[in-house]
């Protein structure tokens, strides 16, 4: 099936997921690995290989199979070594201290506003997933130090980390728009744009982190009422705390790998000593650092006996987010193997009389069909690119709004095939119905907020 058909059942499929996951309680791989062989076989994928025009047309188990490894190999790792630092932070009682120098700096009156500004800056040179993955066990001590909201914290960290990931490089989404659409070598000017950009969504994004927070509660909600330990006994039942520097070096050191990396990428650095940069900033290596950290802090508290049990808790919790994530991979494999891209891609002209709306609505229906933000960045851009001059985004300033509405578009709206909406989700101890409540009308507002700003910039800034 191609054309419009194939977006209707799109749709359709997705309905189908939601009510199989929500209603029938269906576990989310068993509906999301489903849904995507349905809607791969009605969108014409061949049950085998096949030679077409010459060319190797992969069959759906291969494009199922591609989906699923490919998941796997891209933040699996990522995830399993995030999740174990997080799980050293809490048992050494790091967490609890990182939580302290928050509230010291922001006040104990704005967790939200601290840990959503806190995500904002960690998402810059780190993807959104790791960068929640990473910073969780932060929002759950913060939970725990101020009876905030868990979903109230859970969005204000997830929305922070969105917003730096779509506007900001050197994360590679915005990099590969920007280079796309002709400015490439105008990062700077990109970089001050997306921080601008940021404003209104991060705004958006506290208001409904409290809005939501007060709506739906999460598994491991706390009860300021329930809170009878004070944080001096907290401390003393954790034993030695470590030290604000101790506690920060699982967290802060894969950053700044990821960071120099990306720093080096950009400079279009060569040589061994770059090389050795961007190994060391390779998500996966920079991880493995923090977790090397985060053990050596575990054996200064006297704790590393019991490095090997939470270890294998660690992969216990993680097992489940891994294999839907991974599901959630599958149905993104499947939507950009079919032909729907290309209808969009095709029909795109039709569009283009919207203007700055343009690029957001491509880059909207395109993140919500395959999930992937920078998918959804980098395809855009390139079907913008040879039309920005009939958009009127004829200078370099212009064709960075345009990059910022791509960015807005990216974020709107993450659900079940996008791989952020289950690490936010099951980090954050939320059903997937309380996630679409929650991450997926979020991402909405988010979206919104953000196009409206850079609509009210694109008056002013020629």
């Amino acid at each position: 099936m191609t054309g419009f058909g194939l977006i209707v059942v799109f749709v359709l499929a997705i309905v189908l997921m939601i009510v199989a996951i929500s209603k029938f309680k269906i576990h989310p791989f068993i509906a999301i690995m489903a849904v995507s062989l349905l809607f791969g076989l009605i969108a014409g994928i061949p049950l085998v290989d096949k030679k077409v025009d010459g060319k190797t047309v992969t069959g759906i188990a291969g494009v199922i199979g591609s989906g699923f490894s490919g998941t796997f190999s891209s933040i699996g790792i990522v995830i399993i070594f995030g999740a174990l630092i997080g799980s050293i932070l809490e048992v050494t009682g790091a967490a609890l201290k990182l939580a302290d120098i928050v509230i010291k700096i922001v006040g104990k009156k704005h967790p939200v506003a601290a840990i959503e500004l806190m995500g904002w800056v960690v998402s810059i040179p780190v993807f959104c997933d790791s960068g929640f993955v990473i910073l969780n066990p932060i929002r759950k001590a913060l939970v725990n130090r101020t009876g905030a909201s868990s979903v109230a914290m859970s969005f204000g960290l997830s929305a922070g980390l969105y917003v730096s990931h779509v506007f900001i490089p050197p994360t590679p989404g915005p990099i590969a728009a920007a280079s796309t659409l002709g400015i490439g070598d105008n990062l700077l000017l990109v970089i001050g744009i997306g921080v601008l950009c940021s404003i209104f969504p991060l705004i958006a994004g506290i208001l409904y982190a409290n809005y939501i927070g007060v709506k739906v509660k999460a598994d491991d909600e706390a009860d300021s009422g329930a809170i009878t330990k004070s944080y001096e006994e907290l401390v003393a039942s954790y034993g030695k705390i470590p030290s604000g520097v101790n506690a920060l070096a699982p967290i802060i050191v894969p950053i700044i790998l990821m960071a120099a990396s990306s720093v080096v990428a950009m400079a279009k650095g060569s040589g061994f000593c770059a090389d050795v940069i961007k190994f060391l900033g390779t998500p996966i290596v920079a991880l493995a650092a923090g977790a090397c950290l985060a053990i050596l802090q575990l054996k200064l508290a006297g704790k590393i006996e019991d490095f090997y049990k939470i270890t294998n808790d660690t992969l216990k919790t993680v097992g489940p987010i891994l294999f839907v994530t991974a599901a959630g991979g599958v149905l993104g494999k499947v939507i950009s193997s079919s032909d729907m891209v290309n209808y969009i891609k095709e029909h795109a002209t039709v569009l283009s009389a919207l203007g700055v709306f343009f690029p957001f609505i491509l880059s909207a229906i395109l993140k919500t069909a395959q999930g992937s933000s920078t998918v959804a960045l980098t395809t855009t851009a390139g079907i913008v690119a040879p039309l920005l001059p009939a958009l009127g985004f004829d200078s370099p300033l212009r064709a960075t709004l345009a990059c910022m509405a791509i960015g807005a578009g990216a974020m709107t709206v993450s659900h079940a095939n996008d791989s952020y909406f289950w690490v936010v989700t099951n980090f954050g101890a939320m059903t997937p119905e309380k996630g679409y409540k929650t991450q997926t009308a979020g991402t909405l507002v988010l979206g919104v907020a953000a196009i409206i700003e850079i609509f009210i910039l694109s008056l002013f800034l020629r």
